[in-house]
């Protein structure tokens, strides 16, 4: 009989890097010496990352309770409390449908399909997959669907690849479907390089069945018998757990010969890329697969005409291929109730960055940055002043506070100067150069830029070098003309959208923060006090009590002064390393 006390603790990268595996096991232990029955499991990531570890109880006494923020110290006195006082701890409380608790109102704003599992199954039990409905939808395809049938059904769901440009799924899947070939490919590109993105490496750690069953239905759409995961090695739990899923859907006739008895053959395979962050470009992406240097190609042929080896091939990403077993069960109609006219369904975001709820959250698409931000993101960290959102990454674009009103959509923030890319973003407060951020990612894609196009690997070098300058006190007149004008000619003369997004960030943070960039060339001062050559710390003589704790911390003895009387910082030794007026009690050291 099937126990009815539950203990699931989450244990998706997020869940272990908090400590979840000590949380884990003195749960275990608690269980054991207590001789408390209760079925203890591991599972993914809830999206509440900020609150790991994260421990859920499900008993009939009170019902469904989320315990948050611990560590492994905590748990005998939660558990103690829970199961022998029959008190639950409440002030440990983040979720509860009996007793409460913060989080509530969050999860309400969202509406899960992607993530419809995560954190809520065992990601390596297939029979908790199949008892949620897991594998349903396969088996209804192929019982009752022709592959052009469910092509219809996904055109009509509005499913637009979530992989970043948002083309429509329905019609990628037709255009394979349509040639003619003894061969077709699958590939799931979770290759996800973002600064500040982890949707797919969630889902692949939290859910990998969905995935699975997705690329399974695209496969029998298309004509396929084979496909490719490629995922980043630097995902080790995510490929860890996709192999252990295959192999059990293997087991279960779900992959293989003749699958659920039908004429519909399917294999495969998790590839490990190396971290190039061009891979994710599809071209690059099939390139690396056939074991050659991850460089993009010019199209046409698309991959669908001439892909993988030369064979017609589909490729989507993580979280667009967890939507289609949904789609495929509820009908496209449901889907399409979600969403706008042109954008349907919802969209998972990596909420990173100075914000108070940091994790991940699936929204309907419509819904609007102020409300995924400040309801179900909780506002700015320490509640400081909104300054910007980056959105789409490093080909992406920064959004003021004037746009925050804008819906979450494909059109609407393309208009703004961003793009959705595949789901980050990083949310900044008033104490975060704008410059300085556009110099970041710069720096982030002229690092990743594979070399091929002159205007890529040049340009962004040219770019890069004005930005340090500026940054460095050293910005002449004309910079930022020269900015954009560089900015121009890269979006242009590049061969793939690493090159042709690249000036994204800079273009964006120069239209709606231009006077930053004033102020660093024109006035030599970084508004936000972070660029190192423009800022110093100096004492203010009327608080200072000459404690010496300044000088004390002084990593450079660049602070003078006798016990009692009045410090000073010779600006010519000092790193500006800000250590003064951390350790100043008196608000004496200040940063101008």
């Amino acid at each position: 009989m099937e126990n009815s006390v539950k203990i699931k603790v989450g244990l998706a990268s997020c869940g272990i890097a908090a400590g979840g595996l000590d949380v884990f096991e003195k749960v275990e232990n608690f269980l054991k010496d207590k001789e408390i029955e209760a079925e203890l499991m591991n599972t993914g990531c809830m999206g509440m990352c900020y609150a790991e570890v994260l421990m859920e109880i499900d008993d009939e006494e009170f019902g469904n309770t989320m315990y948050g923020y611990l560590n492994a110290d905590d748990i005998d006195d939660i558990l103690h409390a829970h199961f022998i006082k029959k008190q639950p701890l409440k002030d440990k409380i983040v979720y509860s449908d009996k007793l409460g608790g913060d989080e509530g109102e969050i999860l309400e704003f969202q509406t899960r399909i992607v993530l419809r599992n995560c954190g809520v199954i065992d990601p390596e039990s297939i029979d908790e997959y199949i008892e949620r409905g897991g594998y349903k939808a396969i088996e209804k395809v192929l019982k009752e669907k022709s592959p052009i049938q469910v092509i219809e059904e996904i055109k009509n769901s509005g499913l637009r690849g979530r992989g970043g440009g948002g083309f429509p799924t329905g019609i990628k899947w037709e255009l394979t479907y349509q040639e003619t070939s003894d061969k077709k490919y699958i590939i799931c590109n979770a290759d996800e390089g973002d600064p500040g993105a982890f949707m797919d490496r969630s889902v692949l750690e939290s859910d990998p069945h969905s995935v699975l069953e997705g690329m399974l239905i695209a496969a029998y759409a298309v004509g396929s018998d084979e496909g490719y995961i490629y995922c980043r090695a630097e995902y080790p739990l995510a490929v860890k757990r996709l192999r252990i899923a295959i192999d059990k859907a293997r087991k279960r006739g779900f992959i293989g010969k003749n699958i659920l008895g039908s004429n519909f053959d399917f294999d495969l395979t998790v590839y490990e890329g190396a971290g190039a962050f061009v891979c994710g470009e599809e071209t690059a992406l099939i390139a690396s697969i056939e074991g050659k240097r991850g460089m993009p190609r010019i199209r046409p042929p698309y991959p669908a005409q001439a892909g993988l080896w030369g064979k017609p091939t589909n490729n989507n990403n993580v979280e667009t291929y967890a939507n289609v077993a949904w789609i495929i069960r509820n009908g496209a109609t449901k889907y399409a109730e979600f969403g706008t006219e042109k954008s349907k369904g919802t969209k998972v975001f990596a909420l990173t960055g100075k914000i108070k709820n940091g994790g991940l959250v699936e929204v309907p698409m419509g819904m609007t940055l102020r409300e995924v931000i400040f309801k179900v993101g909780g506002g700015i960290l320490n509640d400081k002043k909104f300054k910007a959102v980056q959105l789409g990454g490093p080909s992406g674009g920064c959004i003021p506070e004037s746009l925050l009103d804008t819906p979450v959509d494909y059109d609407s923030l393309v208009k703004s100067g961003a793009i959705m890319g595949s789901g980050g973003m990083v949310v900044m407060d008033e104490t975060t150069c704008m410059v300085d951020m556009a110099r970041f990612f710069l720096n982030f894609t002229q690092d990743e830029s594979c070399g091929k196009c002159t205007f890529c690997r040049i340009g962004t070098k040219r770019m890069l070098e004005i930005l340090n300058r500026i940054c460095d006190g050293k910005g002449e007149p004309g910079d930022i003309e020269l900015l954009e004008e560089l900015s121009v000619k890269i979006k242009k003369g590049s061969l793939c959208g690493l090159g042709q997004t690249a000036p994204n960030p800079v273009l964006t943070t120069i239209k709606y923060f231009r006077n930053e960039y004033e102020a660093h060339i024109n006035d030599k001062t970084c508004p936000a006090g972070v660029c190192k050559a423009l800022i110093k710390y100096v004492i203010d003589e009327e608080k200072c009590i000459g404690c010496g704790a300044c000088k004390r911390a002084c990593p450079v003895d660049a602070i003078s002064g006798e016990k009692k009387e009045l410090h000073t910082i010779d600006q010519d030794v000092c790193i500006k390393c800000g250590a003064c007026m951390t350790a100043c009690k008196f608000d004496a050291v200040k940063k101008m």
